[in-house]
């Protein structure tokens, strides 16, 4: 077990959302899904679970997703897993499933195997259970390879070799605004990947500075990015369906851009325990350049083509994304 739900032992009156996700996509590029499994707790009440899965096509006119709400008694951390939530369970090595929707009908046997470590974006573990920051962030499966299949009505999508990674993040609140950025099997090694995160908090009228932190693992070596010393050196320049970033690590320097074609985005809500909401959109099957800079090596360039993934969470809603018709929490 590389990690574990947190939200059985959050107490009653507190607020708190947890999720656990998956994110692959083809070799190659162009088609990729997101499957997350979340918890969402208001101050005082029960929680409640939902399952959000989403098909992107780049030869698709968008993205196909559906989102199914379940109560309490359908939540339950199971022996030797990370989460059920209804009928689906995602454990150690397996994600299962189903979703029966008016809109989407769908089922899921995936397997996944990952000989790399987890990796902690936070950087110290202590901060894992301290109350700040008020989202945590980890990968426990950052450089992960599926099988399996994806069922949408008639149509079965094999998994085979798809790669990818498993994600696990939770808290009291959202950051005030936020970016993730992954890219998976750089170079084609299939233990390499790029995975950051950052955000802003709002301490009263004021937005602090972007503080990014993530990973890059390539040719063997892992490098640790940003984080909360390299804050001023760091930079992120985000729109809606593109962002332009630059940050230090240990002994790397990286310059990048993600982008993807507005229509191959999803837009969802999610909203804060204690409100309000964010819009967070999302596309799995998006363009990612790297330009890095290491020690003992030349600068290298990396390409990858529709099997990036980039996340922008914010309050604005005029960002023209077609909105999901489901709440949160």
């Amino acid at each position: 077990m590389r990690t574990e739900a947190r939200f059985p032992g959050v107490a009653e009156g507190a607020g708190h959302y947890e999720s656990f996700f998956v994110k692959a996509t083809r070799p190659g590029g162009g088609q990729g899904i997101w499957l997350r499994h979340t918890v969402h707790k208001r101050p005082g009440a029960a929680p409640t679970g939902a399952i959000w899965l989403t098909l992107f096509d780049a030869g698709a006119p968008g993205p196909r997703a559906a989102k199914a709400t379940v109560p309490a008694s359908e939540l339950s951390v199971p022996d030797g897993a990370y989460i059920r939530v209804g009928q689906a369970t995602l454990a150690p090595g397996r994600a299962t499933g189903s979703l029966a929707l008016p809109e989407l009908e769908a089922s899921w046997d995936i397997a996944f195997e990952d000989a790399g470590e987890p990796f902690l974006h936070l950087p110290y573990r202590r901060l894992y259970s301290a109350p700040l920051p008020r989202t945590k962030i980890l990968s426990p499966h950052p450089c992960a390879r599926f099988e399996g299949t994806l069922t949408l009505g008639d149509e079965a999508i094999g998994l085979e070799g798809w790669p990818g990674m498993v994600g696990h993040n939770w808290g009291a609140e959202h950051a005030e605004r936020w970016v993730w950025i992954q890219g998976p099997a750089l170079h084609g090694q299939a233990e390499s990947c790029f995975d950051l995160a950052a955000g802003r908090i709002k301490l009263g009228p004021v937005r602090t500075p972007w503080v990014a932190n993530g990973v890059l693992r390539l040719d063997g070596r892992e490098h640790r990015l940003g984080g909360l010393d390299r804050a001023l050196a760091t930079r992120i320049r985000e729109r809606p369906t593109a962002c332009e970033f630059e940050l230090g690590g240990e002994g790397v320097r990286v310059r990048g851009r993600v982008a993807g074609e507005p229509r191959n985005f999803v837009a969802w809500i999610y909203a804060d325990p204690r409100g309000p909401e964010h819009h967070t959109l999302n596309c799995s099957i998006a363009d990612l350049e790297l330009e890095l800079t290491r020690e003992g090596a030349g600068a290298e360039r990396i390409e990858l083509s529709g099997c990036a993934a980039y996340e922008i969470g914010m309050r604005e809603t005029d960002h023209g994304i077609p909105l999901q018709p489901y709440e949160d929490g």
